[in-house]
């Protein structure tokens, strides 16, 4: 049986962050963009932020609120919690704690966040941009129980989506030439992040099916891109 189709809502903001990241807009800005569209999706989500490795540091490149980024300083304070264990090659590609009141895996970081924010449940997950390089997403919810299974799968599908475009966004000396070759070829670009979500893709293979289905189809890539897009607009 088929992988299930994103729900109409987080199918619209992956066209609205394609939007994002194929424009001019720097990488500090799609990745607050990503932090806000967590917490309008993810169930339970009341804060959001968006950790990378730099280095031998894990830099918060974004979120959506002070209390996102206060949950990551106290994550590098303690030294522990989702977001840093999410950065860890070796450790599970996600990391949960629906009420810190348990203490789960991090109970210096829950003593902490109970004493100095509203958070009561968190998670973090795994993403990939630019091969070895990693970064985590971090929910908050300042409800306990309330990130659920439900919850997680939203946010396993948006940490998908982020992949491919912080990816796109963090090249450095490529950018350029990157947004000058997407271009005229955005279509491309939010095919590739929609087949990831939708099939648990990487990168390299959601374009592969995309290369695959054009040769097949005996269409130009960017048509194929297209019609995969307007397959999943409003109403279609």
């Amino acid at each position: 049986m088929p992988p299930a189709l994103p729900p109409p809502a987080l199918t619209a903001t992956f066209r609205s962050l394609a939007d994002v990241v194929y424009s001019e807009e720097s990488f500090e800005e799609v990745a607050r963009a990503i932090c806000l569209a967590a917490v309008d999706l993810v169930d339970g989500c009341d804060h959001a932020s968006l950790m990378v490795r730099r280095g031998n540091r894990a830099v918060t490149a974004a979120s959506s609120d002070d209390v996102a980024a206060r949950c990551d300083d106290l994550e590098r304070a303690v030294g522990q919690g989702p977001c840093l264990d999410a950065l860890d090659e070796d450790a599970p590609h996600q990391h949960v704690c629906a009420d810190l009141h348990d203490g789960g895996s991090w109970p210096d970081l829950a003593t902490r966040m109970i004493d100095e924010t509203p958070v009561r449940g968190l998670a973090g997950f795994r993403l990939r941009h630019e091969g070895a390089k990693v970064g985590a997403l971090n929910i908050f919810g300042d409800h306990p129980d309330r990130l659920d299974e439900e919850s997680l799968h939203q946010a396993t599908l948006l940490t998908a989506f982020a992949s491919v475009s912080l990816a796109a966004m963090d090249r450095g000396e490529q950018a350029t030439t990157l947004r000058r070759g997407l271009d005229s070829n955005r279509e491309i670009g939010k095919a590739v992040g929609l087949l990831m979500a939708m099939h648990d893709l990487d990168q390299d293979a959601a374009f592969a099916m995309l290369s695959r289905v054009s040769q097949e189809m005996n269409l130009k890539l960017a048509e194929v891109a297209s019609r995969v897009v307007d397959t999943h607009r409003p109403g279609a």
